[in-house]
């Protein structure tokens, strides 16, 4: 399973059980994993143009 599709099911508003109870492969370290991943991706400088 990808992070993208862990953050599309959270996204989707889908409880962190039932995502760990249809995937029972994943563990929650896993969705926090994901969840760490996109704040550190969405994480950058901004830069603006004067």
């Amino acid at each position: 399973m990808r992070v993208s599709d862990v953050l599309s099911l959270l996204a989707a508003g889908a409880p962190e059980a039932e995502i760990l109870e249809d995937y029972p492969y994943l563990t929650r370290e896993d969705i926090v994993a994901c969840l760490q991943y996109a704040a550190a991706q969405a994480d950058h400088a901004i830069v603006i143009a004067a």
